[in-house]
């Protein structure tokens, strides 16, 4: 048995808007909806009231961004409750409403 790939995915996500009542929705397996390979960064300063962390990260391919140190907006501002100061994790980023924006994040191996 194949494995479904992103697209097959994609084209189900998009076949929604055409369902009838009763219809079966799928949801895409969380392994196969994160894509954005993470980078690799060290938490420098942590800003609870503006919902921000400063980082010190390695190359972010999927934002064609070099290493540097920068202050990013959290997703969901509970995110910062579980970093501190020093830490070093993998996080993914994007560019959301204008704001690069730390979507998720792990304790770095």
């Amino acid at each position: 048995m194949r494995t479904p790939t992103i697209a097959a995915y994609a084209l189900a996500v998009l076949a929604i808007g055409s369902l009838t009542p009763g219809a079966r929705v799928v949801q895409v397996p969380a392994a196969l909806a994160q894509t954005a390979p993470m980078a690799d960064g060290e938490v420098r300063r942590i800003d609870k009231q503006q919902g921000k962390v400063t980082l010190r990260h390695g190359p972010i391919p999927s934002l064609d961004m070099g290493a540097m140190s920068m202050v990013f907006r959290v997703k969901d501002p509970t995110m910062l409750d579980r970093l501190k100061i020093g830490q070093k994790i993998r996080f993914e980023a994007a560019k959301v409403d204008g704001e690069l924006t730390v979507m998720r994040f792990e304790p770095a191996p």
